[in-house]
């Protein structure tokens, strides 16, 4: 299969306190980390970044630095995730057979994740990196902040990125959703509303997706470790 990454990176930043994508971590901006990841990797033939209007041309400029002749493309995003991932499925080339779809602020994702994610997907089938949840989740009513019940972590499973499905699967997933005006916060809901059943892949829980400010020392630690350990990748 043709593969292709959309790396989303537009978003306000609002419970971060402001835009996140060009944050340095160890030195290299965040989105350039998952970039870099997937230039690195021959099995993705194309990659387009979904960022801001106004972070376009800084987003091309990293893209030529840290993915050198890949001719990565750059478009501008929608209002909501969901609606910049479509930006980013409208400018696919139209040899791509299969994507992925990855948050930019993730940028602790490993190559080897994201090949185990790929061999799991065929037509009809999907895949999502996830980690097992390790807390006791609860049910409450939010007016009271009563708990209404417990559930049984044993079936629960933080979803992470990338997401990944057949391209023609995805676009279908897309477009039900706007006919159907639904709304969700990732991909993997979109298949699923459409019936494609959609595997979990196990992934190293450091794949997290810096949120907070204060996870900005945390992935800033986890990387500077792997740069310094470079076997560890």
């Amino acid at each position: 299969m043709t593969w292709a990454a959309i790396v989303v990176a537009a978003g306000r930043g609002t419970r971060f306190g402001g835009p996140k994508q060009l944050v340095e971590l160890a030195g290299v901006p965040m989105v350039a980390w998952s970039v870099r990841a997937f230039a690195s990797m021959p099995e993705i033939a194309q990659i387009v970044i979904v960022t801001e209007e106004e972070w376009v041309e800084p987003m091309r400029g990293l893209a030529e630095k840290f993915a050198p002749n890949r001719g990565t493309i750059v478009v501008r995003g929608g209002a909501s995730r969901q609606a910049s991932v479509r930006c980013g499925i409208d400018a696919l080339p139209a040899a791509c057979d299969a994507v992925l779809v990855h948050d930019g602020a993730r940028p602790l994702v490993r190559p080897d994740d994201v090949r185990a994610g790929m061999r799991a997907v065929r037509v009809g089938r999907g895949a999502v990196l996830a980690a097992p949840v390790v807390d006791t989740i609860k049910i409450v009513d939010p007016s009271t902040m009563l708990v209404k019940s417990t559930l049984d972590r044993r079936e629960l499973w933080s979803a992470q990125t990338p997401q990944f499905a057949m391209r023609g699967d995805l676009e279908r997933a897309h477009a039900n959703a706007e006919r159907s005006e639904l709304e969700a916060t990732d991909d993997v809901a979109l298949l699923e509303a459409i019936g494609i059943e959609v595997t979990v892949v196990p992934a190293a829980a450091e794949n997290f997706k810096v949120t907070h400010p204060h996870d900005v020392a945390r992935a800033h630690a986890l990387l500077r470790e792997r740069l310094e350990s470079p076997v560890s990748r």
